[in-house]
């Protein structure tokens, strides 16, 4: 729900979190709210570059496609910089998005070797490097590394955790509810000062929003017109600047539809 680094062989090293490269997840457990411990955290530079041996770069510019929903499964994509969303769609055309993911976390599951379909799709949502780990090498890796293994199966809890979050909000908690709880997840990951409150210094068009909060971009235009009319909110030069974090809370807690 965005970078300072460290190279290993002219790489951005997965073992550094840059500033702001919190993974962006619709969940009420703020301890979520960081992501997962970065897949190589663990690893020694020598395993670190033991692995990214076996993987195979990729560079994607804004709104390229890296998996497709359907698709033959093969491995997992390490992101080293920008940010990969990743979403569900149904039969019907609809979609629902299940999380951005950051610098140091890794997409392509829940399988993370090889022989399935891809459950659902990822797309860079700005310009990306990745590292693709084919599963036949990956299983090897994680026999040989075992803090390899501890950090796919780490990353797969958190993930594990986060989706099924997310199916509880959808079930339990209003749109409003939830576009209020999204608003100021933003506010915290990517809040900027701003003379009439706290401008979310990211670019989310209300279509994305929408995606992830289980709406229509018409009901979220409405919505946010709405809020602006209030004073809640205000729209600046394409972003949102969140003008009273207090009603948003309020509305978090006890929101309608």
């Amino acid at each position: 729900m965005l970078q300072a680094a460290n190279v290993v062989r002219g790489a951005v090293s997965p073992a550094v979190r840059p500033a702001g490269s919190s993974s962006l997840l619709l969940t009420e457990n703020q301890q979520w709210i960081g992501g997962p411990p970065a897949l190589m955290d663990k690893l020694s530079p020598r395993e670190r570059e033991q692995v990214l041996k076996q993987g195979r770069r990729k560079v994607l510019n804004r709104g390229q496609t890296l998996f497709s929903q359907g698709g033959k499964h093969d491995g997992i994509w390490l992101i080293e910089s920008g940010r990969i969303r990743v979403f569900y769609t149904s039969p019907l055309g609809r979609e629902i998005t299940l999380a951005y993911w950051h610098v140091g976390n890794f997409v392509g599951g829940p399988e993370v070797f090889e022989g399935t379909v891809h459950q659902w799709s990822g797309v860079a949502s700005s310009n990306c490097s990745v590292v693709h780990l084919p599963g036949k090498e990956l299983r090897a890796l994680a026999v040989e590394i075992p803090n390899l293994a501890i950090g796919l199966i780490e990353g797969l809890t958190f993930k594990g955790k986060c989706y099924s979050a997310l199916a509880q909000m959808l079930g339990t908690r209003s749109i409003t509810q939830r576009l209020a709880h999204l608003l100021l997840h933003l506010v915290e990951l990517y809040g900027v000062e701003d003379a009439d409150g706290r401008v979310i210094a990211a670019a989310f068009t209300h279509a994305d929003i929408a995606h992830m909060v289980g709406a229509t971009r018409q009901w979220v235009t409405i919505s946010l017109k709405r809020m602006q009319e209030k004073g809640i909110v205000l729209t600046k030069r394409s972003q949102i600047v969140v003008c009273r974090t207090d009603v948003l809370e309020e509305m978090r807690g006890q929101g309608a539809d």
